[in-house]
């Protein structure tokens, strides 16, 4: 009883508390700025902003830790649906959101905008079609809800395969994040920084299990936001007078075609759906609403972000937990393009048309970082061209401030931002990961009579294990952080979304349908995922053709959904369909009113 007093009462005082930490996050990074102006180096800063937050990472975890299941695997179903909307949208900005987005609207324009369309599309169909009746359903993890309404290990067993495909491609791109920002702000290799990186992603997911991690996504979310709004208000300020970047960047546009126009540079690679010649494309196109369509469904399948909903204390707060979720993405996504457009003003600027010997001091420390940036005097003229520079998209964000000759505790606080997006997001994967392990295949498959003690500590030798083995995979550097996490999407579409959507909504839907039709569309978009990347040679030998209508692997969804969703309806059919219980208990969890109607059957 005084444990739940406990929670009661920090449940209550959460805004005095975050407001509190906030406020002392302002003061620290003030705090910094002023020890800057002081003479104190750069690496001093670089390495205060990462290792002092991350200890207050770990201490949110230590203060959150606990042995209940029930607190470990959905944080005891008590967070506000406020709260639950921020955590969701720390646990959704990854590295991908925060580091990449940006960068791949610098690089490709419009083009770009396909990932801000499918990224926050997809809230529509989590808020439609899944979160308030996944809630209701009263399970712990995506696994467990599909062993639940499809009667069976089997169903089960085959979400785990899909959980594991997609989550591991997404936690890796996050550890990729953290080892470019360790690299950069710390001075070590990046083979190093991925593993020392991982030591803070497991300081709070190991600890406390969904109640630590909600609570540490909270704060995260607080850093992320603060640290990814600062650059670019400072500068729209700085430049314009106006203090709202999403006003300004259209100045900032106009600044740019006027210096392209002067350094003869080539505009097409800006505008949209074009070809190498600067013709409109229909493969173009055609990739663009593929990826969009990917991102949004896959958005609507990841396991990590659906297992956010079944926290919250009742149906109608995982509703208003999309909400909030959407609102709070906004406030990232809506700025992307501004940073994006402010970033690329600053090259032109500062950089293209430069002398190459006298370049500033920031193109050396990031050319140092896993290939990053590269320079080439290819006529020999030793000017620099924009053909000559070749910038990741990945750095973008984090070498804006330096770029634009912000002070360095603003970078400092950029990197901040980008590490709290990265953990959070890594934070919840690897959670899922040995959730859907522990749970959903040692207890539910193997060894139902284990007790919660053993339970956790399976659980929790399990995330250790996953994430060595994702920052092992990280340090070789396989893609960009969008590619991979675009990869995770469209497996996680391909394998989930049928039967989850099926699952909700037609009751007919029988467990050997939505086996068949869940292995059916994920294989077929594993196979062209891993193909057309690893074996691209093999592939046109074998199909005559580089791609299956020019659609590139990042929406291999686009082929097995499809699959996925007509395999599942005609083996339905073919199939003794569901008991009656259970297809009135679907009838019952669409109702929008009243708790769980079958629950305890269920468990």
């Amino acid at each position: 009883m005084a444990s739940v007093n406990k929670q009661s009462d920090f449940i209550s005082n959460l805004g005095r508390i975050y407001g509190l930490y906030t406020a002392g996050f302002i003061g620290f990074t003030l705090l910094l700025a002023v020890l800057e102006q002081l003479g104190v180096p750069k690496t001093i800063i670089g390495y205060l902003f990462v290792f002092l937050t991350i200890s207050v990472y770990a201490l949110i975890g230590y203060i959150s830790r606990t042995a209940q299941l029930s607190q470990y695997y959905v944080a005891g179903r008590q967070v506000p649906a406020f709260y639950n909307g921020m955590a969701t949208g720390s646990d959704w900005m990854s590295a991908a959101s925060f580091i990449s987005m940006a960068g791949g609207l610098y690089l490709q324009g419009y083009n770009g905008l396909a990932f801000v369309l499918g990224w926050t599309g997809g809230y529509v169909l989590v808020a439609t079609l899944l979160a308030p009746y996944l809630r209701k359903f009263g399970q712990y993890t995506v696994p467990d809800f599909l062993g639940a309404r499809y009667g069976g290990n089997a169903a089960r067993a085959c979400g785990v395969i899909v959980l594991l495909a997609a989550s591991f491609t997404y936690v890796v791109a996050q550890v990729f994040g953290v080892g470019i920002i360790a690299s950069r702000f710390l001075g070590i290799s990046f083979e190093v920084a991925v593993f020392v990186g991982l030591a803070g992603i497991l300081v709070c997911s190991m600890l406390g299990g969904m109640r630590a991690v909600t609570w540490t996504q909270v704060a995260q979310y607080i850093i992320l936001i603060i640290a990814y709004l600062v650059p670019v208000v400072w500068l729209s300020t700085k430049k314009y007078g106006i203090p709202i970047p999403e006003l300004t960047y259209g100045q900032a546009l106009s600044q740019i075609y006027e210096l392209e126009n002067k350094l003869g540079i080539l505009r097409h690679h800006t505008d949209a759906f074009v070809n190498a010649q600067g013709k409109f494309s229909w493969t173009e196109w055609t990739n663009f609403l593929a990826l969009v369509f990917c991102l949004m469904v896959g958005t609507a399948s990841l396991p990590h972000i659906l297992m956010r909903y079944f926290t919250t204390p009742n149906v109608r707060d995982a509703r208003r937990s999309v909400g909030w979720s959407i609102f709070f993405i906004f406030l990232l996504y809506f700025t992307a393009p501004a940073y994006a457009a402010f970033a690329k003003l600053e090259v032109y600027s500062t950089v293209i048309g430069q002398p190459i010997a006298s370049l500033p001091d920031w193109v050396q420390s990031w050319s140092k970082v896993a290939g990053m940036l590269t320079i080439r005097d290819a006529n020999g003229d030793g000017i620099l061209q924009l053909a000559e520079l070749t910038l990741n998209q990945d750095i973008i964000v984090l070498s804006t401030p330096e770029i634009a000759g912000l002070p360095y505790v603003v970078s400092g606080l950029v990197a901040a931002g980008g590490l709290a997006a990265a953990l959070s997001t890594a934070d919840g994967l690897l959670l899922a990961l040995a959730n859907a392990l522990s749970h959903d295949v040692y207890y539910r498959m193997m060894d139902p009579k284990a007790s919660p003690t053993r339970r956790l500590v399976v659980s929790r030798t399990l995330l250790i294990i996953v994430a060595v083995i994702a920052a092992a995979v990280a340090s070789t550097r396989p893609s960009g952080i969008i590619q991979m996490v675009a990869w995770a999407f469209s497996l996680a579409a391909a394998g989930l979304f049928a039967p989850l959507v099926f699952g909700i909504w037609w009751k007919r839907t029988t467990a050997t349908g939505a086996i068949c039709g869940m292995m059916s569309g994920f294989l077929i978009c594993l196979f062209y995922l891993v193909s057309t990347r690893y074996y691209p040679e093999w592939f046109k030998m074998t199909f005559g053709t580089d791609l299956w209508w020019g659609i590139r692997n990042i929406s291999s969804a686009i082929f097995g959904l499809p699959i996925a969703f007509l395999v599942t309806y005609v083996v339905s059919l073919m199939t003794k369909a569901p008991s009656q219980e259970m297809q009135d208990f679907i009838d019952s969890i669409r109702v929008p009113v009243g708790e769980v109607a079958y629950k305890e059957k269920l468990e």
